[in-house]
């Protein structure tokens, strides 16, 4: 007799569209093991933080040319004004650390099939204002007062 008993199937848990992760999304997910794969077999600190840069900017060029243009841009505003951010891959999108922890990050359009690009905070950027603020903005397109918005909120998130 077999003492292990199957649960029972709940209607949730047949329902495979409500358990599976998209193509985007576990190609997101194989990106992130790589990086973190890459990043423990790095030497020195100053190695990791220019091979770090430089798959940053690899990805970048890998962009569609709309959202390059505007990756390239938010990555020179980031270095510009808030250079102890280090570049580094996160899950495959260019993104901005202190102390290792992500601060901010470009989200381009294709990544998930968007209709605009997304410039985000996770949750170590000091932008807390009241009960509620905004953690992410679409871009369709990146004007110079954005450009001044963006190394504004940059330069607050890390303050």
């Amino acid at each position: 007799m077999n003492d292990t008993q199957k649960p029972a199937e709940s209607s949730a848990a047949t329902d495979e569209t409500s358990v599976r992760f998209t193509d985007e999304e576990r190609a997101a997910m194989k990106e992130r093991a790589k990086e973190l794969k890459a990043s423990a077999r790095r030497g020195s600190r100053a190695d990791k933080a220019a091979q770090d840069e430089a798959a940053v900017l690899a990805k970048i060029a890998e962009m569609q040319e709309s959202d390059r243009s505007m990756a390239e841009r938010i990555h020179a505003v980031i270095k510009a004004g808030a250079p102890d951010l280090a570049p580094k891959l996160w899950y495959g999108m260019p993104a901005y650390a202190k102390g290792g922890k992500v601060v901010c990050f470009f989200q381009s359009a294709q990544k998930f099939g968007a209709r605009y690009a997304t410039f985000g905070f996770n949750d170590t950027a000091r932008l807390d204002e009241g009960t509620m603020w905004p953690t992410a903005y679409a871009l369709t397109e990146l004007t110079a007062a954005d450009e001044a918005r963006i190394g504004a909120l940059v330069k607050r998130a890390v303050s």
